[in-house]
């Protein structure tokens, strides 16, 4: 398998031994019934989205990797004899090039445009009668739009005769709607549930939702998948001592998070960035609880939105006299100006995955996006084959 995608860049960091500390590799590593051993590569992403009137899943670029990745034992590409499909969306559809070359297959073919009024048009242009589909697509700004388009895909498998129908949501938009913080709001989590459950999804597959209630919201069984192994394994491969590192939740309702994140990172100190939020995309830091002088502190949170909780940590972090500041989120969704406050100097590094993608025009110096890729395509693969996940995180 040898190709190329504009914008990608494909990195190996560490050998197999490195990569089999985390039980998501040491899996694959050890598993020469399906792929044989092979390296994981951590593929750093700058690449734009494919949002526009039109979007035909045969107009992809291939992705290549610096290493060969056998296919699956009982996976081919898309041939009559596997039952196995991916589509992609147009909201990440690079990321799901990536899942169906970690899986050794093809994406599945599928048109998606938009008319002149911006209604959208879905049409498979395989058969997938009695196959086991899974559907790439945040639901990432445009939210609406993404989310519209993902129900449209849901349907059409369903009337296609799919036998089993995977929502696969990196990302997923209204997380943040999941409870009432004053009368007579809408809970939009539980809205966006129902509306993909009476779509016809059979399960859904989530990337670190905003919160662990929003699980229950879905009347159909839901995977929820952590990109924190991902992170994690880039933070080892820096020289940074253990002993310096203290990790930073942003928030008091992030510390079970950067509490499960600190353990991991060498069962390092814990600090709680206090704020008091003002109204919506606003927050005032008050306090920190935690030493963080001469540290080098690790600020870990779920999504970085317009960066005000985030930059102001920082800035609190700095006057603490942290002597580096890392950024560490699963989701950049970096609405404006999101960009400003992270390119500013507050932060060595900015480290984030492509469950959003990010255009080109959004990048800086200090920013870094992992692959979720290898994530998101072991879970694939374990829930099509009726395995546990539960060990990928252990």
């Amino acid at each position: 398998m040898s190709c190329h995608v504009p914008g990608v860049a494909a990195q190996t960091q560490l050998g197999p031994s490195a990569w089999a500390r985390w039980p998501l590799y040491r899996a694959v590593l050890d598993r020469p019934r399906r792929h044989g051993r092979i390296g994981i590569a951590t593929i750093m992403c700058t690449s734009s989205s494919m949002h526009g009137y039109g979007y035909d899943s045969s107009s992809l670029p291939s992705l290549s990797l610096p290493f060969p990745i056998p296919a699956p034992r009982g996976v081919t590409s898309t041939g009559s004899g596997s039952r196995l499909r991916i589509f992609s969306g147009s909201a990440n559809p690079v990321l799901a090039q990536e899942i169906a070359c970690y899986l050794g297959m093809e994406l599945g073919k599928i048109k998606i445009k938009r008319f002149a009024d911006g209604e959208i048009y879905v049409q498979l242009q395989e058969s997938v009668r009695g196959c086991d589909v899974f559907l790439v697509q945040p639901t990432c700004p445009p939210a609406n739009e993404n989310l519209m388009e993902l129900l449209i895909m849901i349907d059409a498998c369903r009337r296609a005769s799919a036998k089993n129908i995977t929502a696969v949501i990196p990302y997923f938009g209204y997380a943040r709607a999941d409870r009432k913080m004053q009368g007579r709001e809408s809970i939009a989590a539980k809205l966006v549930a129902n509306l993909i459950t009476e779509a016809g999804a059979h399960r859904v597959l989530a990337c670190d939702l905003h919160s662990g209630q929003s699980i229950g919201y879905f009347d159909i069984p839901v995977d929820h998948v952590y990109g924190q192994p991902v992170i994690l394994d880039y933070l080892a491969s820096k020289t940074i001592c253990p002993n310096d590192v203290v990790v930073v939740s942003p928030d008091v309702g992030g510390v079970a998070r950067a509490r499960a994140f600190a353990k991991k990172l060498s069962d390092a100190p814990l600090a709680i960035v206090d704020k008091r939020r003002q109204g919506h995309n606003q927050a005032e830091v008050v306090n920190l609880i935690g030493d963080v002088r001469g540290k080098v502190a690790v600020m870990v949170d779920d999504m970085i939105d317009t960066a005000g909780t985030i930059s102001k940590g920082a800035e609190l972090l700095h006057k603490e006299g942290a002597r580096a500041v890392y950024a560490c989120s699963t989701h950049a969704v970096f609405s404006p100006p999101a960009l400003q406050r992270l390119s500013s100097g507050l932060f060595q590094e900015v480290i984030i995955t492509n469950t959003v993608p990010v255009q080109h025009l959004h990048s800086f110096p200090q920013l870094t996006v992992l692959s979720v890729a290898n994530l998101l395509g072991e879970t694939i693969w374990r829930v099509h084959d009726d395995c546990s996940l539960s060990s990928i995180f252990k």
